[in-house]
């Protein structure tokens, strides 16, 4: 099975067929590059390419990047290396089908002075609106601007339409967190130390220009690649050369991320400063309600990518708002589907954004207006589906924990209201091929392979086989019950579905510090449908250890297919070595769990 598009009904047009429909009639040449002064004296390097005989004015895709604009090639290239592994796919998507494209290595990057204070921060967003105003005041601009990326990439295109340059009409933020902290590096409250270790070597790497380093990922193996490619009037790479000196001033993601234990608490040196600055939901007051925007990510996306989409889709008022999530992992570099024919994804994503850019700013009859907004593609189903809104399906499954590890539905009654205890060991992890890996640029191809007999060391809990198929589409939620025997620990909930024949499927997993459990009502610039908390220093709130709190989360969104005579089980521990930090440090916790408070909750069909 694959994810492609072809022949779904989902679409009345599908993005294949789009894709099609709009041959690439112009011939992409070589780049023009220069410096661009910012008002600090900061220069940035960007790369300008212009479509081949296109005629008048032109709208143009721009790109922030961190992760090099286009590398330096060796003498002994041969013909055809690909110099920009990271903007090829946008400069052959949009140039060769009349737009101008501009790539920039962001401040402290590549080829551009200055360095890096944050991951992302509100010097960089300056930037970008220095950036914009230079794209329109150039003879081929005609005014018109978006903006798409993955990643980093994708949450810059939220930046800059925060500044409110009126020049800026549709951005396709792609696989792209709302909030840093929540999104992406304090999932639940709970540090992904080893994100941050490796997502730091890839930094210096690139910020370094340690080109033995850079070998070590798949996507910059070429041995060809030379560090960044200097600009057009620094030929010997002089200026090149001292911006990249500067870039050891950088900040390091270590040290940096956990200056932020406590979400929007300002650092003790800059009361301005905090994990809201990073964070593109911070400025979403400031984005024009006109702007369109296509949020997409993907079911296996990091630690927290997907919440990002449906938060963006959910807070801003834009009216041209459009929703796609697929069985990708970070980037849709792969189709994670145990059920695939091919890794590699067929869907036609390029079709998809193009289609969204020649809507709102070339004005094309593209129909898009007769599309659904949201479109999510339902795993071991293997089939995309259409809504118009988020969540999609109203009703929920509750099953609750039972005696001998059974997993029931309904209300808890009888039995099913004792205890069950559970002595964490922080030496147990969930190995090397999960959804976290390719945050930090690991060539992840096979997701959760080894997860069968994971789940023995955890407590769990197992459902009787399913009667009839049924879909999963949305967030489980956990109410959890439970005491421990230490003032703080993790909780880590994970659902998997049991196939007839003993096969164990990683489905979700969800994630929360008890010290975070509070809930509070979402504000209006992180909508969430989900259960939603501050992750403030005021409102932790320590255990005391034996007394019984309630934990009520949600596991990561996902859509899968359950099918008729598997079981669904319910799993909890308190660590994954592999992935977070000790909760608490040095002192595995004893839980109890009172089964009579325990529910989990599943958005539900049958199918």
């Amino acid at each position: 099975m694959s994810d492609t598009d072809e022949g779904s009904a989902a679409w009345r047009v599908g993005p294949a067929a789009y894709l099609a429909s709009r041959p690439a009639d112009h011939a992409v040449g070589a780049p023009r590059s220069r410096y661009l002064e910012m008002d600090d004296g900061c220069r940035l390097a960007i790369d300008l390419y212009l479509p081949d005989g296109a005629l008048g004015r032109l709208p143009t895709i721009v790109i922030l990047t961190p992760y090099y604009r286009r590398f330096a090639l060796s003498p002994d290239a041969p013909a055809g290396t690909e110099p920009t592994p990271n903007v090829a796919r946008w400069r052959d998507l949009f140039v060769a089908r009349g737009y101008a494209l501009v790539a920039v290595d962001v401040r402290g990057t590549g080829a551009s002075f200055g360095t890096r204070d944050a991951f992302r921060s509100p010097r960089e967003r300056d930037d970008y609106r220095a950036i914009a105003d230079w794209i329109v005041a150039q003879p081929w601009s005609d005014g018109t601007i978006g903006a798409t990326g993955i990643s980093y990439v994708g949450a810059a295109c939220d930046f800059l339409a925060s500044t409110g340059h009126p020049a800026v009409r549709a951005i396709a933020p792609l696989f792209a967190v709302w909030d840093t902290y929540a999104d992406h590096y304090y999932p639940g409250g709970l540090l992904l130390n080893r994100l941050a270790e490796n997502y730091d070597r890839l930094m210096i790497a690139l910020d370094h220009d340690r080109r033995d380093l850079v070998r070590e990922y798949a996507y910059f193996q070429d041995p060809h690649l030379r560090g960044p490619q200097p600009v057009d009037d620094d030929p010997d790479g002089v200026a090149r050369d001292e911006a990249v000196r500067a870039h050891a001033g950088n900040f390091r993601m270590p040290d940096f991320i956990t200056e932020f234990r406590f979400r929007e608490e300002p650092l003790p040196y800059d009361a301005g400063f905090s994990s809201a600055s990073f964070s593109p939901y911070h400025y979403a007051a400031d984005m024009p309600a006109d702007i369109a925007v296509l949020s997409v990510s993907g079911w296996m996306d990091g630690a927290g990518y997907a919440n990002g989409a449906l938060a963006r889709f959910q807070t801003l008022p834009n009216r041209a708002q459009h929703l796609l999530l697929g069985p990708w992992d970070h980037g849709a570099r792969i189709n994670v589907s145990p059920w695939r024919d091919d890794p590699s994804p067929r869907f036609a994503l390029t079709g998809e954004i193009l289609r969204f850019f020649d809507h709102y700013l070339m004005r094309r009859a593209t129909g898009l207006e007769a599309e659904s907004r949201v479109h999510y593609f339902s795993l071991h189903e293997e089939a995309w589906h259409a809504a118009e809104s988020w969540p999609p399906l109203a009703t929920h499954r509750q099953f609750h924990p039972g005696a001998g590890g059974t997993l029931g539905a309904g209300p808890a009654t009888g039995p099913a209201t004792g205890t069950e205890t559970h002595q964490v060991d922080f030496g147990r992890g969930t190995g090397g091929n999960t959804r976290y890996e390719r945050l930090a640029a690991t060539d992840t191809r096979d997701y959760y392979v080894d997860w069968q007999g994971r789940d023995d060391a955890m407590l769990s809990w197992t459902s009787a086989p399913l009667a009839r198929a049924g879909l999963f589409a949305g967030h489980a939620v956990l109410t959890l019950r439970l005491a421990a025997d230490r003032k703080d620990c993790a909780v880590h909930a994970y659902v998997s579905e049991v196939e007839a024949d003993g096969t164990v499927r990683y489905v979700t997993e969800g994630m929360l510090r008890a010290l975070h459990r509070e809930e509070q009502p979402p504000p209006s610039v992180y909508r969430a449908s989900w259960p939603w908390r501050s992750y403030a220093r005021a409102d932790a709130a320590p255990l005391v250890p034996g007394e019984p709190v309630t934990l009520r989360f949600a596991l990561l969104p996902t859509a899968w297919r359950f099918a008729a005579g598997s079981r669904i089980r319910l799993s909890i521990t308190g660590a994954d070595a592999d992935h977070f930090g000790q909760v608490p440090h040095g002192s595995p916790p004893r839980f109890t769990v009172h089964r009579g408070g325990t529910t989990l909750a599943l958005p539900w069909r049958d199918a």
